[in-house]
């Protein structure tokens, strides 16, 4: 397997008996996923029918199989084949610009305030910077449709919350750390809030379901109230949430 000086040596670890996790980074960069999706493809023409499910994120890829059809050393050495002689998919950063049109908004984006505080930055300032960046989906997880975008300007990077909201409004759009998200649903959540979206990010009328897939390019769209609600957005505010 060929390498970039950002990548570790991969790694074979189990995950179970049905199993195997690939690491073949440790820090998150948006050229892992070129690599991530070469080492994707290939499983999928090597285990064919033997593949369950493959899992990607920003540094692994989770490699799940029947173990009736294929036992899992046997797994095992197929994947560390594969690793030898893997090279980039150089098509990876080929996906489609999804653009969502976004209200930032302290009624429904209750830790702008907060994040503007952490950062030294004013509001404004952390809207156009949130906005200003085009964001790469690296993997979908956590609840159905939820895609983990990144990089989040260094500007912007705060914790995730010390208490998580026991819900979150379906279309919030977030950041923790130096990631991005917006929630296809509604869910508990740690992330802080800083507007909402009208697009539906998860439908089960839609081929494929989720609107994002990895690979993906993000860019969010600084709206106004009437705006977002011509497009069918939720305009209730969280109540008591403000400045949380």
């Amino acid at each position: 397997m060929s390498r970039n000086a950002a990548m570790a040596l991969p790694r074979i670890e189990s995950a179970g008996l049905d199993a195997w996790l690939v690491r073949l980074f440790d820090a998150i960069d948006e050229a892992n996923l070129p690599w991530l999706t070469a080492l994707t493809r290939r499983c999928e023409a090597t285990f064919a029918e033997a593949l369950v499910d493959l899992v990607p994120s920003y540094t692994t890829l989770l490699v799940v199989f029947d173990p009736l059809r294929l036992a899992p050393e046997v797994a095992r050495h197929r994947l560390a084949q594969l690793l030898q002689d893997l090279e980039p998919d150089e098509g990876a950063g080929d996906g489609e610009l999804r653009e969502l049109p976004t209200w930032y908004d302290a009624s429904v984006g209750p830790d702008l305030a907060r994040v503007a505080e952490h950062t030294g930055l004013s509001v404004e300032a952390v809207i156009d910077c949130h906005a200003g960046t085009d964001y790469r989906v690296f993997a979908l997880g956590f609840a159905p449709g939820f895609a983990f975008m990144g990089l989040l300007d260094a500007r912007l990077e705060v914790p995730r919350l010390e208490t998580p909201r026991q819900r979150v409004p379906m279309g919030s759009v977030a950041v923790a750390g130096r990631q991005t998200a917006a929630y296809p649903a509604v869910t508990p959540g740690g992330w802080n809030l800083l507007g909402r979206t009208s697009v539906r990010l998860f439908d089960r009328e839609r081929e494929g379901f989720s609107l994002l897939r990895v690979g993906d390019r993000v860019r969010f769209v600084p709206v106004d109230r009437s705006s977002f609600e011509a497009r069918g957005g939720d305009t209730t505010p969280m109540d008591g949430e403000a400045g949380r």
